[in-house]
């Protein structure tokens, strides 16, 4: 597909140079006078490689003001072609314009709107691509364009709640790690030789303290690059043995505090693709066939596999996921009530609908308790090294004698 290098004059008078993905000249500068802008002049510049562009990623903000828009103007009657070029003048010119015009081409050139969307992994995923491709099948793909912006627009607003709380946590980390590397390494050295001067018997913990302050001057690039090392040391060994990742996947759900809200996390996740993809009309099995890869955890994959080869072998859905141990018993009952009654959509949304009321409830539990034990933990290390440094000072002169 051409790259067009172009200069092009707005309103105001201004010229701008820039670069653009379009099929021809001619819509190259339709796309450009659609957007305010006359064209001056324009240079293929080179051909963009699909494999580049099938690379490239969005943000999860435009992936939602895109799927909503799709959906408003598929609802409102629009052809999807027509909605799809709509949508690429109507936005400023990115990344994800190029993106647009090669799902355009190709939809042009006699692929569905799903095949489409599917060349560009990195931004629509195996769920979005497959309701979608359900979608189309049915006959309701704006219905399932809203269920999949609701969804994502949920994503979005927990990641950003998420990260909104780690604000603290982070900062009060760096101050701990910055106060603590200052005292020993700058502080301590200067203030030994006035301890050991003193005359007294030097406390337990001041030699602790001191011992601590030369291993820093000492070794201070280790201790500093041992954290990189580790992590980088265990993140290349997990990819390369599967079950050194099936192991860190485990310790992770099991992390004091941190454990169950990324399982809640991760579940919650799994309970609404489940839900959208069952009530899309996609049979249980390749609902959890699909979803299974949404958790993004070595243990919850092989327990929702478990219960999918359970569900193949005949079993209710209820029991295969009472076996696998990773449900609360409140989920199962809420399956088995389904199951009963026929009504499965329903129960799958009320079990999407308790992980994600846990999640928030967990995280806005998580916040309070987080601050405290910062809190507790920086005292700690402050009163410590008062007390190293204080210490001998006040035996020394509360055994002068008057």
């Amino acid at each position: 597909m051409p790259d067009y290098k172009f200069k092009t004059i707005d309103a105001a008078g201004k010229v701008r140079s820039d670069t653009m993905v379009a099929s021809n000249p001619m819509e190259l500068e339709k796309r450009l006078g659609s957007m305010g802008f006359d064209l001056l002049s324009f240079k293929e510049h080179s051909k963009l490689s699909r494999s580049i562009l099938q690379k490239k990623t969005i943000s999860r903000r435009d992936l939602i003001n895109f799927t909503f828009h799709v959906e408003q103007l598929t609802k409102s009657g629009v052809p999807l072609l027509d909605s799809l070029k709509d949508i690429r003048d109507s936005i400023e010119y990115s990344t994800f314009t190029d993106v647009l015009q090669t799902v355009i081409d190709d939809i042009e050139g006699g692929k569905t709107f799903s095949l489409a969307l599917s060349e560009h992994p990195q931004i629509f995923d195996k769920v979005y691509v497959t309701l979608v491709r359900v979608g189309e099948e049915t006959g309701n793909l704006p219905e399932v364009l809203r269920d999949l912006a609701e969804t994502i627009m949920w994503q979005d607003e927990l990641a950003s709640h998420t990260r909104k709380i780690m604000i603290y946590p982070a900062i009060v980390t760096v101050v701990v790690i910055g106060v603590v590397s200052f005292l020993m390494i700058y502080l301590m050295p200067q203030l030994l030789p006035f301890i050991k001067n003193i005359g007294t018997e030097i406390p337990l913990y001041t030699k602790v303290l001191m011992s601590v302050s030369n291993t820093f001057v000492k070794y201070w690039y280790l201790i500093f690059s041992f954290p990189v090392v580790l992590y980088v040391a265990t993140v290349v060994t997990a990819n390369k043995n599967l079950a050194v990742r099936y192991y860190l996947d485990g310790l992770k759900l099991k992390i004091w505090l941190i454990g169950p809200l990324v399982s809640k996390i991760k579940l919650a996740r799994f309970a609404n693709y489940f839900a959208m993809m069952y009530s899309s009309g996609i049979t249980v099995l390749d609902a959890l066939g699909i979803s299974e890869n949404m958790v993004d955890n070595l243990v919850l994959e092989d327990s929702i596999n478990k219960a999918r080869a359970s569900i193949a072998e005949g079993s209710q859905i209820s029991d295969s996921f009472e076996r696998v141990g990773v449900f609360p018993s409140m989920i199962v009952r809420m399956l088995k009530v389904g199951e009963d009654t026929g009504a499965m959509d329903e129960a799958l949304l009320n079990v999407s609908y308790f992980y994600n009321r846990e999640v928030k409830e967990s995280i806005e539990r998580l916040e309070p308790a987080m601050m405290p034990i910062l809190t507790i933990i920086l005292g700690g290390i402050m009163m410590w090294i008062m007390l190293a440094v204080l210490g001998p000072v006040y035996d020394a002169v509360s055994s002068i004698k008057m």
